[in-house]
């Protein structure tokens, strides 16, 4: 089994942030030394909405769809995102950042 299978297992059964951050650590470096990093992408970008840091998320995706531009589920969730980030944003008595994030447009 390989680093990244093995992280990959971990993350489906960690609940913990200090154990999702440590996974998303491992994976970063994978990243940096891979050549062909888009499945690590995917499951780093997974980890940051089980972490509920959606705009760190769709940086992912956006890194998948330029080594990719034809990858679908990258776009998607970029959209589904977007959604998310947009309905929780809009209520400006709840969330002060008036200015649009730039993760949304």
């Amino acid at each position: 089994m390989s680093l990244f299978q093995e992280i990959e297992l971990q993350a489906q059964q960690a609940t913990d942030p200090q154990s999702l951050h440590s996974l998303i650590d491992q994976l970063s470096t994978l990243i940096a030394q891979s050549d062909e990093p888009v499945n690590m992408l995917r499951l780093r970008a997974a980890i940051w909405v089980k972490l509920d840091e959606k705009g760190k998320a769709i940086n992912d995706y956006r890194e998948m769809l330029v080594l990719d531009p034809e990858d679908e589920e990258a776009a998607t969730q970029i959209q589904y995102l977007q959604t998310i980030l947009r309905y929780n944003n809009t209520d400006i008595y709840a969330n002060p950042n008036t200015n649009m994030d730039p993760w949304l447009e």
